[in-house]
Formats: structure tokens, C-alpha cells, sequence
């Protein structure tokens, strides 16, 4: 899952955008409302983080600009105000949820993985295609019972092959959900850590279920 994080405040930023990858997502991070705006209207991300005091272009006109022009992403506002008519404002401005600085950073996580559940129209649990498991609460991997560990990147990478079992993927798809907009593209890092995954899901096993679709990109499907 692809995040962008629109704060001005440098040090709040660098902490959010620290404990976001260390949970496997992909982060952008700008500090400009204008730039926000323009990252976010792209519609590569799966959720936005915005803060409402922002130069350029306040975080609120940055929401209404992105519901008028019917971006659907999930925005959860991040801000310094705690007033309940400033909630009601930005809610009712288009914004999926409303925290409060300052946070402990359990809740935001929390909060961010509710909102991408629903973004992605799935149900709270486990996701799972035959006899691989992957829960997204305690971030375990098995397969036919047997615990995986996985990097961070690794398990990005799987969960988001995951979230679209039987859908082919290709390599531009992933880089930009998985990995952030500094990625570079014309490397094979994409092909390694796709071969990374099968030596530790499908090494062994009868079924495969990360399949090379030549010419296009990879699926996660039964054979």
C-alpha cells in the first residue's frame, strides 16, 4: 500500500513516515499544500495523511479540491486542532477520519489500516489463497501451517500480490504501490524480490502461486 504524507512540520513528517515503513508501506512525503494537491489528484496512492496548516494551500482546500474533482482516495486530517466545529469541518469537507496532535503513533497505525481496509472494500481478517495466510494484524505469513518470515520489503511486496490474487501485475504497478516515487525503474529489483518471495513460498511446493505472466508482469494465483 502506497501512502502520502502532506505535513509541513519536518520532524512530525520524518517520525510518521519512519513508523509507516517500518510497517511495510510505501511512503511519499511533501510539506506544500500545492504539491500535496497535485501528488494526491495523481491517484497512485491508497491513502493520504494530510495536515490542515500547510503553505501554499491550506490542508482543507487541498481535501475540498480533491472530493470536487472526485478523487476518492481515503483522507485521514492530522492536525493541531482539536476543536469539535474544526472536526465537523473537515469531515464534512470530505475527510474519511480526524486525529489529533499530538498522537501515540499505535493509534494512528490503527487508524491507518482501517482506512485502508476500507478503501479496498475488504473486511477485516486474514487474507489467504489456498494454504498461504497472511494476517495483516500481527503481520504473520505461514504456509500449509508453516511460519515465513519475510522482510519488510518482502511482505509489502506479498501483501500487495495478495490483495489482488489472480490480477496481473505488472512491474509499473508495483513499483508504485510498494515502493515510493525515488524507486528506480529501470533496475530488476522488482524481479529479485519477486524471486526473494518464491524461494520462501513456493521452494518445495507442488502448487505454485506466484506465476511469471510473460511480457506483462507477475500474478499470486492457484494453478
Amino acid at each position: 500500500m502506497r501512502i502520502l504524507v502532506i505535513e509541513d512540520e519536518a520532524k512530525v513528517a520524518s517520525f510518521i513516515r519512519r513508523a509507516l515503513e517500518e510497517e511495510s508501506y510505501a511512503v511519499d512525503a511533501c510539506a506544500d499544500g500545492g504539491k500535496g494537491l497535485e501528488l494526491a489528484s495523481a491517484g497512485c496512492y491508497d491513502l493520504v495523511i494530510l495536515d490542515l496548516m500547510l503553505p501554499g494551500l491550506p490542508g482543507i482546500e487541498v481535501l475540498k479540491t480533491l472530493r470536487k474533482d472526485q478523487v476518492s482516495v481515503p483522507v485521514l486530517i492530522l492536525t493541531a486542532h482539536s476543536q469539535v466545529n474544526q472536526k465537523v469541518k473537515g469531515l464534512d469537507a470530505g475527510a474519511d477520519d480526524y486525529l489529533t496532535k499530538p498522537f501515540a503513533i499505535e493509534e494512528l497505525l490503527a487508524r491507518v489500516r482501517v482506512l485502508l481496509r476500507r478503501g479496498s472494500g475488504e473486511a477485516a481478517g486474514v487474507l489467504q489463497i489456498e494454504d498461504l495466510v497472511l494476517n495483516p494484524a500481527s503481520r504473520e505469513v505461514t504456509r500449509g501451517g508453516r511460519r515465513i518470515e519475510l522482510t519488510a520489503k518482502e511482505y509489502a511486496l506479498l501483501e500487495y500480490l495478495m490483495r489482488n490474487t489472480g490480477r496481473v501485475l505488472t512491474r509499473p504497478m508495483i513499483a508504485e504501490h510498494v515502493w515510493n516515487q525515488d524507486f528506480d525503474t529501470f533496475t530488476n529489483v522488482i524481479d529479485v524480490y519477486v524471486n526473494y518471495l518464491r524461494n520462501k513460498i513456493d521452494r518445495g511446493q507442488d502448487r505454485k502461486l506466484i506465476h511469471t505472466i510473460r511480457g506483462s508482469g507477475y500474478a499470486l494465483k492457484a494453478e
